[in-house]
């Protein structure tokens, strides 16, 4: 993976490739829409009061969905962290834009940086931007937010299960706790004695401001942020980006929420998570932006089974995160904008990456033109005018194609284990279900519809 260009040559270049490749032949929105993407991190399409959980309280989320648009075929673009947080942000399948899995704190790489973020692409139609939570997608700083369309950036820069790099830059007047110090920090080699699991830094910008971060707080952190960006700009465009660090694992909750929910330690941080989607919506209420505000809020893949209670629930669907079983990938999804989209519950198919497009459709820009962009604009949806045009959707696992849906027919060439781990050799005979009729992948259509079976495994071949 090419490394990114020094920060100033790369803000020149970003200029300048934006300029050329966001077509300029569209008249610019009168008045774009801010747009924010609340995006949670292994929550399973079974863990929100709406999508059917009988004891976690999501009574906002709810009344959103009431109040919106949700979605029952939605689909992350990914199985694992990094990937589908990619896909987001560039609209384009992993093996296209290169992150094909997870990025660790001892990695030096990151998202390509030849890639053009939603963020990247709404800056350039003057656009604020703020990246809030769980980046994850290289904590280099020519991989960090700030240096990837973001002029702002709070957060942790990988899953909360990782380790600090001793390498990252600290600021003047960063804060340590559990006896840790800058020199204890720098002492460790990741090479030899590699650093504990589970302790990671907060970062403001490029700069760690606290080590270890006590991770009970950041979910009220997170919300405190977004909510002082929205009132900085309200006056003008602008697109939040917060990616809530929940409920992967190690969980933890405010002392607000510990001990609250019937589901445990998992319930609680996600009735927390709850609680910070509703402050959001009540301050877009009282600053009178609901009537030009895009919310979105759906998770990056699905829930970790492996963990056992630790982790979520998928529902109905079969599998979880790392697999491509429809529990990997397809996750609650809801969207909002009083005014603009009528409560609807639809089943038709969309994705992650259709944010991408739609986003820049919505401020009046056209996608790059320079590089194959698979996200949809899914704004007739959103508004009734007229079906998703998603029809078809690939599932990949680091760069190989495992399965493939078409209209309600969905082909597995390999599958593995629902709790994760390698997937196997291509099955000699691909499995066929009917997701319309058999959302839960038990009944294999593969001899009742051979035809099917040879039109849809034309796609390994594309």
């Amino acid at each position: 993976m090419t490394l990114r260009k020094p920060q100033l040559l790369h803000s020149f270049f970003s200029l300048i490739t934006l300029t050329l490749v966001l077509t300029q032949s569209h008249l610019k929105a009168e008045n774009p829409p801010n747009i924010v993407i609340i995006f949670c991190d292994d929550l399973g399409y079974g863990d929100l009061g709406v999508y059917g959980h009988p004891t976690i309280q999501t009574p906002n989320l709810d009344c959103m969905a009431a109040e919106g648009m949700k979605f029952t075929q939605f689909y992350s673009a990914n199985a694992v962290c990094s990937a589908s947080r990619a896909s987001l942000l560039t609209g384009r399948y992993p093996p296209r834009h290169g992150t094909l899995g997870v990025y660790f704190h001892h990695h030096q790489t990151g998202l390509n940086p030849d890639e053009i973020t939603l963020a990247e692409g709404l800056k350039a139609e003057g656009y604020s931007t703020a990246c809030i939570g769980k980046w994850h997608l290289g904590h280099k700083e020519e991989f960090l937010p700030l240096a990837q369309g973001f002029d702002s950036y709070l957060g942790v820069p990988y899953s909360n299960d990782m380790a600090v790099d001793p390498g990252m830059s600290f600021a003047k007047d960063a804060i340590f706790s559990e006896d840790w110090s800058l020199e204890k920090v720098r002492s460790y080699d990741l090479k030899k004695n590699k650093p504990p699991r589970n302790l990671v830094p907060l970062l403001q910008g490029n700069e760690v401001i606290e080590f270890p971060t006590d991770q009970s707080l950041l979910t009220k952190k997170y919300t405190e942020a977004a909510l002082s960006f929205i009132s900085e700009n309200k006056d003008s465009p602008f697109f939040l980006y917060l990616a809530q660090t929940m409920p992967h694992i190690p969980l933890f909750a405010s002392e607000d929420f510990l001990g609250k929910s019937l589901r445990g330690i998992y319930g609680d941080t996600i009735e927390e998570i709850d609680w910070s989607v509703g402050v959001i919506l009540d301050h877009l209420k009282k600053l009178k932006l609901t009537d030009n505000t895009l919310v979105f809020f759906t998770s990056d893949n699905g829930p970790w089974l492996s963990v056992k209670l630790k982790g979520g629930s998928q529902g109905l669907l079969r599998g979880g995160k790392f697999t491509t079983w429809e529990g990997g990938h397809r996750v609650p999804a809801i969207a909002w904008w009083p005014g603009k989209i009528e409560p609807t519950v639809t089943s038709e198919m969309a994705s992650t990456i259709d944010l991408f497009t739609t986003g820049l459709s919505l401020a009046g820009a056209n996608s790059p033109s320079d590089r194959t962009i698979d996200g949809l604009d899914i704004s007739p949806l959103l508004f009734g005018k007229g079906p998703s045009p998603r029809k078809e959707f690939s599932f990949y696992k680091t760069n190989n194609l495992q399965a493939y849906r078409k209209g309600g027919w969905k082909i597995h060439f390999k599958v593995q284990k629902e709790t994760g781990g390698r997937p196997g050799e291509r099955l000699e005979t691909p499995l066929l279900f009917n997701l319309h009729a058999d959302p839960s992948e038990q009944y294999d259509q593969a001899s009742v519809h051979p035809e099917l079976v040879s039109e849809l495994s034309k796609s390994l071949d594309n």
